[in-house]
């Protein structure tokens, strides 16, 4: 609930903060007492004029604090269907992800079910339109901080987690699976790891922004070796030397594991695989993996 009444409870701080703003403006000017000051600051704001002013001084302190509280009237009627119509927008393709990757989202159960159905060599539109949401997702949370503590209305679905499935569907994509180089996929993972980086650097959260393909991930070599039998035996054609697949993988989840681990803490994103069910390589923080845990037991 943090998000929604943060952002509810904005509104009353903001003219609470103009309002006491003005009144010691008021009281320095000499209009009278502080209690007195608070009252024409009150009438002044919500424009209801029963307060008297009196002097030039006073009366353009009137007017000016009486514009700013026309100006948050008219910034919360476009901004509040503003955040929703992003938050709209967002969760469109998450409720799509929803239908193939399962619920939590699975990279493995995404590409699974698209080759069940024959549609795993016909990804590149699904890949496109992934680059494109990544895009929207870099404005409006850059843009609208908010946002990212706005949670689906699933309680086990997350914009977070959906993203780091796509990243790893993709990434997978274009590692494991035997097929015809697929450049959309690959420029969709960079359109995925510099969204996640932008707003890592929104909320001052570190990460290395030149990582090596050999440093570490968060995903091991059993998960990986685990997650490549689970596909074989679903039918995929798989590379067959699994050495040089677990590197391409690796170079590929190298680029968004640190930023994807930390705001999975950050925003505290229900528990979804190879995202938010594990903490940061360098260290995580003791009371998300408590929740974690209680929100898995429930």
């Amino acid at each position: 609930m943090f998000s929604p009444v943060a952002l509810l409870g904005l509104a009353g701080v903001w003219v609470m903060m103009v309002g006491l703003g003005y009144s010691a403006m008021f009281w320095a000017v000499g209009y009278g007492s502080i209690a007195e000051s608070v009252w024409v600051s009150g009438s002044s704001l919500l424009t209801l004029g029963f307060a008297p002013v009196n002097g030039w001084t006073q009366r353009l302190m009137a007017f000016s604090e009486a514009t700013i509280g026309l100006g948050l009237i008219a910034l919360l009627i476009a901004f509040l269907p503003s955040m929703y119509a992003a938050f709209s927008a967002r969760e469109r393709l998450v409720a799509l992800l929803d239908v193939r990757a399962g619920t939590p989202p699975s990279p493995v159960v995404f590409l699974r079910r698209m080759w069940q159905v024959g549609g795993l060599e016909r990804m590149e539109r699904s890949w496109e339109d992934w680059e494109k949401w990544f895009a929207d997702l870099q404005e409006t949370h850059t843009s609208y901080p908010a946002l990212n503590f706005f949670r689906s209305p699933h309680p086990y679905v997350s914009w977070l987690t959906a993203a780091g499935t796509v990243l790893d569907a993709s990434a997978i994509y274009v590692s494991i699976v035997r097929s015809e180089r697929n450049p959309q996929a690959e420029i969709m993972v960079r359109a995925g790891f510099l969204a996640l980086r932008r707003i890592c650097d929104l909320f001052g959260l570190e990460y290395d922004p030149d990582p090596a393909p050999g440093d570490p991930i968060s995903i091991t070599r059993e998960e990986f070796d685990h997650m490549v039998d689970e596909l074989e035996e679903a039918g995929l054609p798989i590379e067959a030397n699994r050495d040089e697949a677990w590197d391409a993988f690796r170079g590929w989840r190298v680029n968004y594991d640190t930023t994807l681990l930390r705001l999975a803490d950050f925003v505290m994103a229900p528990t979804a695989p190879w995202s938010s069910d594990r903490s940061p390589v360098s260290g995580s923080s003791p009371s998300q993996r408590r929740w974690r845990r209680a929100r898995s037991q429930s």
